[in-house]
């Protein structure tokens, strides 16, 4: 678990919802462990908990090996981090000014935006399943574009609704 914490943790550029193509190729497609539902549920914890979006490793570690998971996969995540950070400091003003660096972080940047959409599709896959999960996800992604709600409110929406759902039943 810290191992392939500390895989993903190394190799995460840009932003943290890339997590979820690393999440859902180590744990799903790759190990087996969890189930596209399983990722959903740890993103949607991820969401509504302070801090960075990587604290979906501390819930993933916890589901699969309770709290001494949650403190491996935490620090697997987060450790790649601090170490390139101290080590790349000194040289950060001097890439700045280079043209080759610039044009390979655009490249990575546009790649990020490409596994994240990749991810995108596949989760929605496995998550708009009826009418209701449907409705949820166009009502949620026009509060998102249009009205700029914080996702922490559409989490916390939809798991009203889909409370609500299964009490009318």
């Amino acid at each position: 678990l810290f191992v392939t914490f500390l895989k993903i943790g190394s190799l995460l550029y840009g932003s943290g919802y890339v997590l979820l193509a690393f999440l859902r190729a180590e744990f799903v497609v790759g190990l087996g462990w969890l189930t596209d539902r399983q990722i959903l549920d740890a993103i949607a914890i991820g969401q509504v908990t302070p801090g960075p979006v990587l604290t979906t490793a501390t819930f993933i570690g916890y589901v699969l090996a309770g709290p001494p998971g949650a403190v491996l996969a935490t620090l697997g995540i987060f450790l790649p981090a601090f170490v390139f950070v101290a080590i790349s400091n000194p040289f950060i003003p001097r890439l700045r000014k280079s043209p080759w660096v610039s044009g390979l972080l655009d490249g990575v940047n546009a790649a990020s935006l490409g596994l994240m959409a990749g991810v995108t599709v596949q989760l929605a896959q496995a998550s708009l399943i009826d009418p209701l999960t449907v409705g949820i996800g166009l009502v949620s992604f026009v509060l998102l574009t249009r009205f700029k709600l914080n996702a922490t409110w559409l989490v916390a929406g939809g798991a009203l609704i889909r409370l609500a759902s299964l009490l009318w039943r």
